[in-house]
């Protein structure tokens, strides 16, 4: 289930909320009880190592579809 962070707007204190997707827009009260929160924008990660470089190009295939249809 996703997880959604927050910030109140009373006391500043951020806090997360699981909840389905389809419910990601509705309103959240803070675990103090304020209800004038807002939604925060997370950055998400996607794993995995550092490019060494630039992708290579060229002849032997690669590109956008396979190296087939590109000149």
């Amino acid at each position: 289930m996703p997880r959604y962070e927050y910030r109140c707007r009373s006391c500043g204190d951020t806090f997360e909320v699981n909840r389905p997707m389809v419910r990601s827009s509705d309103p959240a009260s803070c675990p103090a009880g304020h209800d004038d929160t807002v939604k925060l924008l997370s950055a998400v990660a996607v794993g995995g190592t550092k490019a060494a470089g630039p992708a290579p190009s060229g002849g032997g295939g690669g590109g956008c579809c396979g190296g087939g249809c590109c000149s």
